[in-house]
């Protein structure tokens, strides 16, 4: 193998506009007693600020900030963290959220960005690859095993390790990785992300870890590229926090190695 190639899920392997972001904005929502729905460019923001890859830290955060500009306090508000995440799971997974084969909700609809096949693509070009994702084990799960039908693919998710852009979970699964295919240490690793946390977690690896080699290629998620200014916008802010390069497709990244 020539290079580990790791991938983040949401928005670079599926598009998660209208399943994510929807339960996302459907749980602010209710939670501001439908006074607040966000938009799709009130979610870059707060996104962009770098910290925010968790959808139900996410969720709280866009809710406190409305009662904020209404002149409320974050504090003791009159719901839990809990039921901020039940409601969101409810809207993405469904009634059950705790029983995959009954799922009902948006994540059963997701457009897939890649197919099997692409995988095999990978590994015949000499390229050893995995997945780190701040989703929760279950949705990830979900994707690549019952959606693109991967067999047992070295993945990281959000019960794994800390939230992006804390490298720790890209470096365990560089360890898997390393281990299943008894790989010499050292090989350059290419993380492919759609967010500024995406990003982030490269630069920060990079201070870490500097005597390897590290290529950040920066994914615009489906939401951004119908619209030209939306696209330069976001393409300049994952290149302003250190993408080496931006894609539209993840499946065009490979000509760049």
């Amino acid at each position: 193998m020539k290079s580990i190639v790791i991938f983040d899920i949401d928005g670079v392997i599926r598009d998660v506009t209208n399943s994510y972001r929807r339960a996302l904005a459907d749980t602010v929502e209710y939670f501001t007693n439908n006074a607040y729905r966000p938009t799709m460019a009130d979610i870059d923001n707060l996104k962009g600020e770098g910290i925010w890859n968790n959808d139900w830290e996410c969720s709280q955060e866009l809710i406190f900030r409305y009662y904020e500009s209404q002149g409320q306090s974050r504090e003791n508000p009159p719901y839990t963290y809990d039921e901020i995440v039940h409601f969101f799971q409810c809207r993405y997974r469904g009634s059950q959220p705790d029983k995959p084969e009954t799922w009902e909700g948006y994540i059963t609809n997701e457009p897939l960005l890649v197919d099997r096949t692409y995988f095999d693509t990978l590994t015949n070009n000499n390229l050893a690859w995995g997945f780190f994702s701040g989703a929760t084990n279950g949705s990830a799960e979900y994707i690549l095993k019952y959606r693109l039908g991967l067999e047992n693919p070295v993945l990281v998710a959000m019960d794994d390790a800390p939230s992006k852009p804390d490298p720790t979970g890209l470096f365990l699964a560089i360890e898997l990785i390393e281990a299943r295919f008894s790989l010499p240490s050292g090989l350059p690793v290419v993380y492919l992300g759609d967010t500024v946390a995406d990003i982030m977690t490269i630069e920060n690896a990079k201070n870490i870890k500097p005597q390897r080699k590290w290529i950040s290629i920066g994914v615009l998620p489906p939401h951004v590229q119908n619209d030209d200014i939306l696209r330069e916008n976001y393409t300049n802010q994952l290149l302003k926090v250190g993408a080496d390069k931006v894609v539209t497709k993840v499946t065009e990244f490979v000509n760049l190695l």
